[in-house]
């Protein structure tokens, strides 16, 4: 039987061991959807392509079409994003979070999805380029793959009538904002800079965006996240370990003698405090 091959770029989204040099690659492909296929051997110090096959690159690869697992047999990286990504905890969460809801925005294999690979990719070039906080760049992603899903939260209109308005109260479970006529019970009352956050990050207005304050922030992301796992109707669990403040360096302080009746020799040396570093 001859095989088929077929080729597609595409962006690994994540790897599962096999074997004892293989791995099973989960791909999101311009053309193909999301597929997986085995990698052999590539847990070998003498793989070809291993290393091109880390989770978060943009990649061009050639595949043996098979039933329910492709084969890998060859890979060109374009763009190798994991490893910048991987230097930063922050960043690194942030894009476990942004493959997972690709995955399950994406249920059927080999389904193609080109908005949802265009906005996959931008949001992983982002975070690799560093210039946004990564939080917010994993907000306006999980906002814009909602809208490209159909799942898009009113935020300029009430959800249930449709009266335009700047509403003040949230439902999940209505669709976004409601108005007060329409209001469910169990509404959240959310603050209007938290609004104008969401609605930022789904314009790309990065300047406001930056400049909001971290409750704002953290608001935003709830309503978000909420939303998202909502109509999912099953949690991203990769959301959980999401770093939405980032950890400041802790600068080595002395201590100082107790008294100043006590001898040089009885003095406390300065001892500094270990400092926190983001993996």
């Amino acid at each position: 039987m001859q095989r088929k091959f077929f080729r597609d770029d595409a962006l690994v989204l994540r790897t599962y061991k096999l074997g004892e040099a293989d791995h099973i690659v989960s791909l999101l492909g311009r053309r193909s959807g999301r597929m997986r296929a085995v990698a052999k051997g590539v847990r070998r110090t003498s793989s070809k392509f291993g290393a091109r096959l880390s989770p978060f690159g943009h990649i061009d690869l050639q595949l043996i079409e098979g039933r329910n697992l492709h084969t890998v047999t060859q890979v060109v990286g374009i763009d190798l994003y994991g490893k910048r990504i991987a230097e930063d905890y922050q960043r690194y969460t942030a894009a476990c979070a942004i493959s997972e809801t690709a995955e399950r925005l994406t249920p059927e294999e080999h389904e193609p999805s080109l908005r949802i690979f265009q906005l996959t990719l931008g949001a992983l070039r982002a975070l690799a380029d560093g210039d946004y906080p990564p939080p917010l760049v994993l907000d306006a992603y999980l906002l814009r793959a909602m809208s490209a899903a159909g799942w898009a939260p009113a935020l300029t209109e009430c959800a249930i009538c449709g009266r335009d308005g700047q509403h003040r109260a949230f439902s999940v479970s209505a669709g976004g904002c409601v108005c007060r006529n329409c209001r469910p019970a169990g509404s959240t009352h959310p603050a209007p800079e938290t609004f104008l956050l969401m609605k930022a990050l789904v314009s790309g207005d990065w300047k406001s965006a930056t400049a909001s304050a971290q409750p704002v922030r953290n608001e935003a992301s709830g309503l978000v996240s909420a939303h998202l796992q909502w109509h999912l109707e099953r949690s991203v669990r990769s959301l959980a370990y999401v770093q939405r403040t980032e950890l400041r360096s802790l600068e080595p302080r002395s201590l100082e003698p107790r008294s100043t009746e006590s001898s040089p020799t009885q003095r406390r040396s300065a001892v500094p405090n270990e400092s926190m570093e983001n993996h």
